[in-house]
């Protein structure tokens, strides 16, 4: 499983190209939008993984997600989706939403690239970088997770589960420094923000428990679980990410978060920044993940 301080060093290196080199990834910073684009798609061919772009328009824009994919055997019987968006909102750099996450996203393929082809595994992993996901874009038919997922319901894709990674950098260990939407404050989650939240709708129940059981081989990460009825619409607070674009239509999606703006004090600040990140925190997620996809391919 994942070497934890070459898997630090590498996210290290994510993160800092997209906040600190490429900087801002808004709309509003077009430039950078397609640089993030390039570093990504430069990184899955270095790696010799197959990657390509799906461009499509936002008003004068043309924007692309990048869709890269890692199969085991002729024929996968199982097929998975992770997913993470890679644009900043205006005026941050965006470390933790949603840096993190293209790296962790980015190491846990290049992880799984150094997986043995003639290994005895029966597994499909695609990894889709989102173009759009911020403000003013989210909640829009321009989000990149709709996009794709408007069309991978159109020709009826075979899908059994999409991972959302949506800001997974930040950790917090003083106790009361994690907080909740009413009423999860009074259910007895943990108070330190030292965990990987999963989120699931009720009809991705099952895919969320597998991972679940997985991510508890890895003691060195908790994680905690949340299933919401009503696809999120009673809590609307979970439905922030590209995985309702999924839930929505259909598919079995579950987000890994740690928390958002319930944990993070920089979220949407210009103080998102890669020193407030949790290198560890992230390559043991990788190592989490990494589990998972071992389990599912066997």
């Amino acid at each position: 499983m994942a070497d934890i301080p070459k898997t630090v060093e590498q996210l290290r290196a994510h993160v800092k190209a997209l906040t600190e080199t490429i900087g801002e990834r808004s709309v509003a910073v077009a430039a950078n939008l397609k640089r993030a684009e390039q570093y990504i798609v430069s990184f899955y061919r270095n790696k010799g993984i197959c990657v390509h772009t799906e461009p499509y328009s936002y008003g004068s824009l043309t924007v692309a997600n990048v869709v890269a994919e890692i199969v085991f055997g002729l024929s996968p019987r199982k097929h998975f989706l992770i997913g993470a968006h890679y644009n900043s909102v205006a005026g941050t750099v965006g470390a933790d939403d949603n840096a993190s996450a293209i790296a962790v996203q980015l190491e846990t393929a290049r992880r799984l690239s150094l997986w043995k082809k003639e290994a005895f595994m029966d597994l499909a992993v695609t990894f889709v970088s989102f173009a759009l996901e911020e403000p003013p874009v989210y909640g829009t038919r321009y989000m990149g997770s709709r996009v794709y997922a408007r069309e991978a319901k159109k020709q009826k894709k075979k899908l059994d589960g999409m991972i959302c990674l949506e800001m997974v950098g930040y950790s917090c260990d003083t106790p009361g420094c994690q907080d909740y939407p009413f009423p999860l404050m009074f259910l007895g989650y943990p108070k330190r923000g030292n965990f990987i939240g999963i989120v699931s709708n009720v009809r991705s129940r099952k895919f969320s428990r597998s991972i679940l059981k997985a991510f508890k081989k890895n003691t060195s990460l908790p994680a905690v679980k949340l299933t919401v009825p009503f696809n999120g619409w009673i809590l609307p607070a979970v439905r922030l990410s590209d995985h309702a674009s999924f839930w929505d239509c259909g598919f079995k999606a579950v987000m890994l978060t740690d928390s958002a703006f319930y944990r993070n004090p920089h979220y949407h600040l210009p103080s998102d920044t890669q020193d407030t990140l949790d290198y560890v925190f992230m390559a043991e997620l990788v190592k989490s993940l990494e589990i998972f996809f071992n389990n599912e391919g066997k």
